[in-house]
């Protein structure tokens, strides 16, 4: 145990830019991966916030991410999530790396957001596609804001962006995080903003709709990852109605997400449920013509084994030359 290497924020990034998590989890999800295999999230409680642990299962490595979310560490300058990535052997059940955890969250939520923008954006019907250099708008200004940027960098190169941010100091803070990357600050004219926007990243601590979602144009796509709990939306029924819907997994969505509580009863989960993100990267989900498209997440723990995996791969093979 005393030997385990440890991978602190600097090295995950350093060997998890945002391509190759994207290239991982895309290819984790086309040589098998299951959405819907993942177990449940546990949640119990911790002062001043909640402890959330996210086990996850795989042919070769196995995983636990614990995390604490602290609600009120913001407004004393410290970070809202922090934990740990701990990664075992799936064929021992021995640990084999630590890893520092929230850097870990910051990077592959984007990566799983992205790699769903771009397979809709691939998916688009003839003469919907997406402009070369679309428009991004950003509703946020956090630590996610700020990754989603630099991934929407990733997966669109020469892509253009806008940000929707509750306070003025957020977007300060984030226009200097994602230098030399620039944006525009639309807080002050967010309906216009929606109405120009070819893709719509959505990741805030919102409990209520963001936008009005018939502001959305037809061929645009949306993603909304900034909430979990069916109680706590980004997006409305207006937007959610009218799209196409694509889940990271049906039965985390059912269970934890708010943006389609709504709108997606009992009887159309069972009968009808919307596609998840393994369909959609297998080319099994075909855009409607005149409908924007939606993904919304809620995380999930397979999405961190993935880049755990990596991490610890790329920081072996970087040992060993």
């Amino acid at each position: 145990m005393t030997s385990l290497p440890y991978f602190d924020a600097d090295a995950v990034r350093a060997a998890l830019p945002y391509d190759r998590a994207m290239r991982a989890i895309r290819e984790g999800l086309l040589n098998g991966v299951d959405p819907e295999f993942d177990g449940p999230r546990l949640f119990s409680p911790a002062p001043g916030g909640e402890f959330l642990l996210m086990p996850a299962q795989g042919a070769e490595y196995s995983g636990l991410k614990a995390l604490t979310v602290a609600p009120g560490n913001p407004a004393r300058g410290l970070e809202k999530i922090q934990g740990l990535y701990v990664l075992y052997s799936s064929d021992t059940l021995a640990p084999v790396a630590v890893m520092e955890g929230a850097s870990l969250t910051a990077i592959r939520t984007p990566a799983v957001a992205l790699t769903a923008v771009r397979a809709l954006a691939d998916a688009a019907p003839l003469g919907a596609e997406l402009p070369a250099e679309p428009r991004v708008l950003v509703f946020g200004a956090g630590v996610q804001a700020a990754s989603h940027i630099e991934a929407a960098l990733a997966a669109f190169p020469g892509a253009q962006f806008d940000v929707v941010g509750r306070r003025p100091e957020r977007v300060a803070a984030l226009r200097e995080a994602v230098a030399p990357i620039v944006f525009r600050d639309r807080t002050s004219d967010p309906e216009d903003a929606v109405r120009e926007a070819d893709v719509i990243l959505c990741v805030t601590s919102a409990s209520a709709p963001l936008f009005d979602g018939s502001l959305v144009r037809d061929h645009a796509v949306v993603a909304a990852v900034g909430t979990h709990g069916r109680e706590l939306r980004e997006l409305d029924d207006a937007l959610v109605s009218r799209a196409d819907i694509v889940v990271e997994g049906r039965a985390s969505a059912r269970r934890e997400n708010g943006n389609l509580a709504t709108v997606i009863d009992d009887e159309a989960w069972e009968t009808r449920p919307p596609a998840n993100l393994r369909d959609l990267v297998a080319g099994g989900v075909v855009r409607t013509s005149g409908r924007p498209a939606v993904y919304t997440g809620v995380g999930m723990s397979w999405e961190d084994l993935i880049c755990a995996s990596v991490v610890f791969a790329e920081g072996r093979l970087a040992r060993e030359n």
